[in-house]
């Protein structure tokens, strides 16, 4: 007598056969296939909540969903570290002067704005300006004197390397940092998660499990998010949103 899964065999046993196989085959991936399916899951986690994915950008037809402070500060180019195209800063002063003491590189994600999120991105620092070298995040952007931003300065201190806002008067740290930002010329990965209900704000570098900085505030809920920095230089790539 043939098994049931005997593939010689006819009928129904054939197809057992078949199913079997291809349930066997689905099952198994490549890891770099499971990593990049891994950067657009139709959900993520943060803090007991499911976070929708909201977008991706890899800058490879343009910047068209970007907007900016100063539209000449910024570049869509190649960068012989990375495939494919990066947006970045060309300079460090823009033409950009904001009311109150500020970052003067922004640009925006104009279609979407959330309250609880997870922003992930790949950075490289394209000038090395000292201690406070930076790349900043913004975030609960409401108008250009009402935002968050984390600001990833090489040195920590209460103008650099801390979660800073702005509320219609001059930036204001929220946080108390005290770790340094390993700033070179390599590229870098960066999360930046909020939860609006506690107000709580996470900042990493590089290692994504262990965050670099906290803070915690609940003056701003939805808004838009963005990247840029303070007066330095930038490239961005992959980034990535979960929020709602």
């Amino acid at each position: 007598m043939r098994s049931s899964l005997d593939p010689s065999g006819t009928g129904l046993s054939r197809l057992l056969f078949m199913l079997v196989v291809l349930l066997s085959f689905s099952s198994w991936q490549p890891s770099g296939l499971a990593q990049q399916a891994d950067e657009a899951l139709p959900t993520i986690k943060l803090d007991g909540m499911d976070l929708p994915f909201v977008r991706h950008e890899a800058f490879e037809t343009g910047r068209d969903n970007w907007t900016t402070t100063d539209d000449s500060a910024w570049s869509i180019r190649s960068d012989p570290q990375k495939p494919g195209h990066t947006f970045g800063l060309n300079r460090r002063q823009s033409n950009y002067q904001p009311k109150h003491r500020s970052p003067l590189n922004i640009a925006l994600w104009k279609h979407d704005k959330v309250n609880d999120f997870v922003l992930t991105f790949d950075v490289r620092s394209t000038k090395d300006t000292g201690n406070h070298r930076d790349c900043c995040i913004f975030f609960g952007y409401q108008n250009p004197t009402q935002f968050y931003y984390a600001h990833l300065g090489a040195k920590p201190d209460p103008a650099s390397g801390q979660v800073m806002i702005v509320n219609n008067a001059p930036r204001t740290p929220i946080s108390e940092n005290k770790n340094p930002v390993g700033w070179d010329d390599n590229w870098h990965k960066v999360k930046v998660t909020r939860n609006s209900g506690t107000g709580e704000i996470k900042v990493y570098f590089d290692d994504m499990q262990k965050p670099l900085m906290t803070a915690a505030d609940k003056t701003f809920g939805l808004g838009q998010i963005g990247i840029g920095s303070f007066d330095d230089m930038n490239d961005f790539d992959n980034i990535t949103l979960y929020g709602r």
